[in-house]
């Protein structure tokens, strides 16, 4: 469809060394999108780039840590002198390291958790909203989870992040739409990848977690990425505020 053609635009997507972000940056770059890739690990992510590079498309990596003071400014820097540009912000880097009852929580965790899914987001927007200004088709994607549709027990933190995230898009989208730019989020429910092997490795934890899903499967990094081109691309031009839900139905469940 020419509506999703992403022909001579530039995103940056963060955590796009592996997983969801890793399907999103591939399937940019075959439609026509050059991607600034940033993840922690630099082998990990040169890899990534290396590999579009070879397939024909056009990607530059950046290993840097989305949490530490400056790396949004950095990024969003080295991507435009890279690429001449920036159109698409794919705000996707964040996760969760562990699981606790709030009860026993250290603010630590909490602040980190808060830190990772949410600051990090913050710094990355501010940086970029000058340059997605100047473009004609300026995009923001935050990356979600079911886990803030609905309680998390046992990951509060990262439940209350993701939740977080949902309010910021909203709020941002208003505040900006004005000016052009475009705000989105998008809600991956359980997907295949690394990040849930551990739920995989025992076959009761497994339909335990599946047994919530109605289509009775995990989901694939590249259905998630497909769902990303469409909040890109024009085929969403009217669209902004809004919550893209991509779960095999769980957050309708009672």
């Amino acid at each position: 469809m020419a509506e999703q053609d992403l022909q001579d635009r530039v995103a940056l997507i963060t955590g796009a060394s592996r997983g969801i972000g890793r399907a999103i940056a591939e399937e940019y770059a075959a439609r026509g999108c050059a991607v600034a890739l940033a993840a922690r690990t630099p082998d990990a992510i040169q890899q990534v780039a290396d590999g579009i590079n070879a397939d024909g498309g056009r990607a530059v990596a950046f290993a840097a840590d989305v949490t530490e003071e400056g790396a949004a400014e950095r990024l969003v820097t080295e991507t435009v002198a890279a690429l001449g540009k920036l159109d698409i912000l794919v705000n996707n880097a964040g996760g969760n390291s562990f699981s606790v009852p709030v009860a026993a929580m250290r603010l630590s965790g909490w602040s980190k958790t808060m830190g990772l899914n949410v600051e990090a987001n913050v710094r990355l927007i501010q940086q970029a909203l000058p340059h997605l200004v100047e473009s004609d088709h300026g995009v923001i994607i935050n990356v979600g989870s079911v886990a803030g549709l609905r309680g998390a027990p046992l990951m509060a933190h990262y439940g209350a992040a993701k939740a977080a995230i949902a309010s910021l898009t909203r709020s941002l989208a208003v505040e900006v739409a004005h000016q052009g730019v475009r705000v989105n989020a998008l809600v991956p429910g359980w997907i295949e990848t690394d990040l849930t092997d551990f739920l995989r490795g025992d076959d009761a934890t497994e339909q335990s977690v599946l047994s919530r899903v109605p289509m009775a499967r995990w989901g694939r990094s590249e259905e998630i990425a497909q769902a990303a081109v469409f909040l890109a691309s024009d085929a969403s031009s009217f669209m902004t505020g809004q919550e893209l839900i991509v779960d095999g139905g769980l957050s309708a469940m009672p």
